[in-house]
């Protein structure tokens, strides 16, 4: 029942369900012919769309589960106003200050795939045992760690070879979380040049080897940590090269609005007379 006045006062277009219905029905078509069976999860990326563009996907008939958001109050906002029943997934930069009140505020958060220092994990494994206190967890808080593979420097992302030692840190030091996996963004430049399926992207081949790394030093099996890399520009081409999520948001939203005029929520339809 929780969020259910929150929910009912929220306006759906039948045009624009209509519309969203159709584009993310096309995303998974070409998902699913480029993955060849393997299982690969879609995040649609609702970064700066209103809630009620959520809530659309979200109900049946596409009972879509997993969305993505690039800021830590708006996914804490629209977490608020949505069904518990959604995962939420922090896919943006996020400040360490922001890590702990994120995880105890948002108990649906099901990933935050941003994580590249172990300050941001200690935050991140604060905030999840503050929320253990307060409710029992029917499980972890997945992690991605991201790595910065293309070398940039305004890039987020712990270097290759320290990817290990945070990977580490996660799974012996924060017993609310789980390392899911890693994660990188990569060069623009290279997404553009490798966007068809049969494409090779040197960031995707470069987190691959990352995550070969590491599972050998941990002593775990590679397909244990996912890989979380491609967007709407190229996940294809992710998916080509072994990526078990990838991120879409323009191909199903479309263009997003200027962060300032982005709304939380579309307002309500007025009542009929």
């Amino acid at each position: 029942m929780e969020n259910e006045t929150a929910e009912n006062d929220m306006r759906i277009d039948p045009q624009r369900a209509k519309q969203l219905a159709e584009n993310i029905g096309s995303v998974y078509q070409r998902v699913e012919k480029v993955a060849g069976g393997r299982k690969v999860r879609l995040i649609a990326v609702s970064k700066l769309k209103p809630a009620n563009d959520v809530l659309a996907l979200h109900q049946e008939p596409q009972k879509q589960l997993d969305f993505g958001e690039n800021y830590a109050q708006e996914l804490t906002e629209k977490a608020g106003i949505l069904p518990k029943s959604i995962r939420w997934h922090m896919i943006g930069a996020l400040q360490t200050n922001k890590c702990k009140p994120l995880a105890e505020q948002v108990a649906n958060l099901y990933c935050v795939s941003s994580v590249d220092t172990a300050k941001k994990a200690d935050a991140l494994e604060k905030g999840r045992a503050a929320l253990a206190e307060k409710q029992e967890l029917s499980s972890k808080l997945r992690v991605l760690v991201q790595v910065n593979t293309s070398g940039e420097a305004e890039k987020s992302g712990v270097e290759p070879g320290e990817t290990a030692a945070l990977c580490k840190h996660v799974r012996e030091e924060c017993p609310h979380l789980q390392l899911a996996g890693l994660m990188t963004i990569g060069a623009i430049a290279r997404s553009r040049e490798s966007a068809s399926a049969d494409s090779v992207n040197e960031d995707f081949v470069a987190l691959r080897e990352t995550r070969d790394k590491v599972a050998s030093e941990l002593g775990v099996a590679a397909e244990d940590l996912e890989l979380s890399m491609g967007m709407s520009s190229d996940f294809e081409a992710a998916i080509g090269q072994g990526s078990d999520e990838v991120r879409v948001g323009t191909t199903i939203f479309g263009e997003r609005p200027a962060k300032k005029d982005a709304k939380v929520k579309n307002d309500v339809a007025e009542e009929k007379s």
